[in-house]
Parts: C-alpha cells; sequence; structure tokens
C-alpha cells in the first residue's frame, strides 16, 4: 500500500511528489466539456487573443483536482476514508496548455477522531508550481484517514 497511516504522519511532514504532469490541450478541452463549463476563457483560442492572457487559461477545478489527485499515492492511497473538505483554495497565477506542474504537500495539522477510534483527521497544504517554480494553485484539505490496524 503507497498511503500513510494515520499514525505515519507528523505535522511539518512534506512531500515533493514525483509525478510531474504537463497540461495539455487534451486535458482542459474534456474537463471543461465534462463539467459542463462552456467559458470562453477556456475553450476559445481567438476570442483570448483579444485578452490581457492571449491564450486559453486551463481550467483552475482541473488544477486543483490534479494537484490533489497527484498527491494521494504518497498520502493516502488506501488509508484514506474521506475526503472532508477543501479550504483556501487559490489560483495566485495562471496556468496554460504546455506548462509543467509539481505537486507538494505538507501535513498542517493532526486529530484524533472523537467517534471513530481507529481514524484520525489530517489536514494537508497542497500547492503547485510550474515549470518556471512559480506557484500557481494551492490549497488546504482534510480528510479523515486510517490508523494502523492492531
Amino acid at each position: 500500500m503507497a498511503g500513510l497511516w494515520f499514525d505515519e504522519l507528523t505535522v511539518g511532514q512534506t512531500f515533493d511528489h514525483a509525478i510531474r504532469r504537463t497540461v495539455t490541450e487534451t486535458d482542459n478541452l474534456m474537463f471543461s466539456t465534462l463539467t459542463h463549463n462552456p467559458a470562453q476563457l477556456h475553450l476559445d483560442a481567438e476570442y483570448m487573443k483579444g485578452t490581457e492572457f492571449g491564450q486559453i487559461l486551463v481550467n483552475s477545478t482541473f488544477i486543483l483536482g490534479l494537484m490533489v489527485g497527484v498527491s494521494v499515492g504518497d498520502t493516502t492511497l488506501g488509508t484514506a476514508v474521506a475526503n472532508l473538505g477543501w479550504d483556501e483554495v487559490r489560483f495566485p497565477k495562471p496556468v496554460f496548455v504546455g506548462d509543467t506542474l509539481r505537486i507538494e504537500s505538507e501535513v498542517l495539522a493532526l486529530r484524533e477522531s472523537k467517534s471513530r477510534p481507529d481514524q484520525g483527521i489530517v489536514t494537508f497544504a497542497h500547492r503547485a508550481f510550474n515549470q518556471k517554480d512559480e506557484l500557481v494553485a494551492h490549497c488546504q484539505r482534510s480528510g479523515l484517514q486510517r490508523k494502523r490496524p492492531q
């Protein structure tokens, strides 16, 4: 199992995830259409030529999903019970087709579950950086995590 048990996590622990991902036009197109998001800024290259960005912006919810998804293998694969929520989701810089993203995660908080003695709540900070090492996205995520079986 790749994920870590609640008991194996420590506040301040960081993960520089090995998976890097170059975002493609297909990623953006498919995600935007699958989620019924017809915004011109994600789908209309001609329209975007007349904006301050000059090109299509990658759908930010795709970036959020990718950022969290890349983290799963090192942190919660096989040990997560449920995702409890995302907080402070921010996109300080745009992501464009062709950008290559790397993700890092940090354990911000750990709390024993009051109602589930075999589980705990972990809060992660996830951060995404482009190939220029610019922070393009970050969030906090809380999840319910299994403890190591007795």
